[in-house]
């Protein structure tokens, strides 16, 4: 008697329903509470005061833009890829070749940072415990112990993202409450011990005889990865219990409350520590800060900025990978990356990113230049899918959508759309005005745009090649 076929179980093919809005809010507020890595470079630069004001804009528009997203969540429940992917919905019917460019502008702005941030991480731990690590030479590349910590991190974030996205979750909301709390009590510390002087807080814009209007453009556009970030609630709509109502939730309240934390950041950075140790110590001034409000406990400022970065680099893992999974899908890049893993994650996408992010780390220099180029690209996304919205309304799609704005919301849109392209132009017109960038660096951020364009074209040529059939 034979014994039956063994039963082989397949990957799912779609997203698992586990998420509530509650878990995207705690993703997505990892931005703000990961930008402390990153007050100091908008305060030495800004001054404070311009820096809260610049904030308090990017704020605004990105809660404006949440509320836009919100809708368009409700017309694609079932979408993965979040904002890039409804650009491409939106001008799939008329040009489909400018929705691939948002959705590769998107991946690329989202998932070159991961290699930055990495560094960040790998020279915080290098300079905290391993001060005296050597330096490895293999030909014209110099690898030390930062770059064996970035490399390792990287990897570490992958793994937990392919195990599922529940042990995200976790991470991310044991991350962001330590990480909140410690800057709740820094303030309160600083209140109360009367170490919060404003009178330290400057306003530094259009110094050195610069326009103010193009500086100010320069830096909205750096600013907008981070504080438009919160649209990544948007991403994980497919994964949602509820998705009609609970994405415009984690939407609506992670912009606002992203807001809040950006504005004081500023405030509390620049008003204990002062203006000139930030400018010296961009990222290291936070040590500096906790020993003056805590005595002694400059290491506990690594720990919180390290498993703040770690954190971000997790979200941002999660969200690229499922871009470029939907992008897959979508018939905008190649085939195999549109694949789940037994844990109904995207694990094939996940491992692209990591292998272009470990590449960046080894051989690539200039990543803050890097980043910079690359946000070009996360900024295409964004006037692209805030132009497919007023397209969307104007086609009526879904009209019995849950979520629905009031139609002067479209006309809000287009002008949203229009303040981007206009932040896009100035700053890829002025890239070494901040000093994150250079020409080179945004050739070189172009060029990986043009890699993934090329990507899609071989997709599309695949799919419009008719396969041989054997007539026997």
């Amino acid at each position: 008697m034979s014994e039956p076929p063994t039963r082989i179980e397949k990957p799912p093919q779609h997203f698992h329903r586990v998420m509530t809005w509650r878990d995207a809010f705690s993703l997505a507020i990892t931005l703000p509470a990961s930008a402390f890595a990153l007050v100091g470079y908008w305060t030495g630069a800004l001054g404070a005061w311009a820096a809260v004001t610049l904030l308090a804009v990017s704020g605004l528009l990105a809660i404006c833009q949440n509320f836009v997203y919100a809708e368009m969540a409700a017309m694609f429940p079932d979408k993965p890829g979040g904002i890039a992917l409804y650009a491409s919905a939106a001008w799939g019917g008329r040009s489909r070749p400018l929705g691939a460019l948002a959705s590769a502008g998107y991946w690329i702005g989202w998932s070159f940072g991961l290699a930055g941030n990495a560094l960040v991480v790998g020279e915080l731990i290098e300079a905290q415990w391993f001060p005296r690590a050597g330096t490895l030479e293999v030909g014209p590349l110099h690898l030390g112990g930062a770059h064996a910590v970035a490399v390792a991190a990287l990897v570490l974030v992958w793994l937990l993202n392919t195990a599922g996205i529940r042990p995200a979750v976790r991470l991310s909301t044991i991350v962001n409450t330590l990480v909140l709390v410690v800057l709740a009590v820094a303030a309160a510390t600083a209140l109360l011990t009367g170490n919060l002087h404003l009178d330290r807080l400057t306003w530094g814009l259009g110094g050195d005889g610069q326009s103010p209007f193009v500086v100010a453009c320069v830096w909205l556009f750096l600013m907008g990865w981070t504080v438009y970030g919160t649209e990544i609630a948007a991403t994980f709509t497919p994964e949602y219990r509820n998705p009609r109502s609970d994405a415009p939730r984690a939407l609506i309240s992670s912009g606002i409350a992203a807001l809040a934390v950006f504005v004081l950041m500023p405030v509390l950075a620049a008003g204990t520590t002062g203006e000139a140790a930030i400018t010296a110590e961009p990222l290291g001034f936070t040590v500096v800060m906790f020993e003056n409000l805590f005595g002694g406990a400059g290491w506990l400022a690594v720990v919180v900025l390290c498993l703040a970065m770690l954190n971000l680099m997790s979200v941002a893992t999660a969200d690229s990978g499922r871009a470029l999974h939907g992008m897959a899908v979508e018939g905008l890049t190649v085939r195999s990356l549109g694949v789940l893993n037994s844990a109904g994650m995207p694990a094939r996408a996940m491992t692209a990113g990591l292998l272009v992010n470990v590449g960046l780390v080894v051989f690539i220099g200039n990543l803050l230049g890097v980043v910079f180029a690359s946000n070009i690209g996360y900024m295409i996304a964004v006037v692209v899918a805030l132009c497919g919205y007023v397209l969307l309304r104007r086609a009526n799609t879904t009209p019995d959508r849950a979520f629905r704005l009031h139609r002067c919301w479209v006309s809000i849109a287009a002008a949203l759309a229009g303040i981007n392209l206009l932040l896009l132009v100035v700053a890829a017109f002025n890239p070494e005005l901040t000093g994150y960038g250079s020409w080179r660096d945004e050739l070189i951020g172009f060029g990986v745009l043009a890699l993934a364009m090329t990507l899609y074209a071989a997709r599309r040529l695949g799919d419009r090649t008719p396969t041989y059939k054997n007539p026997r």
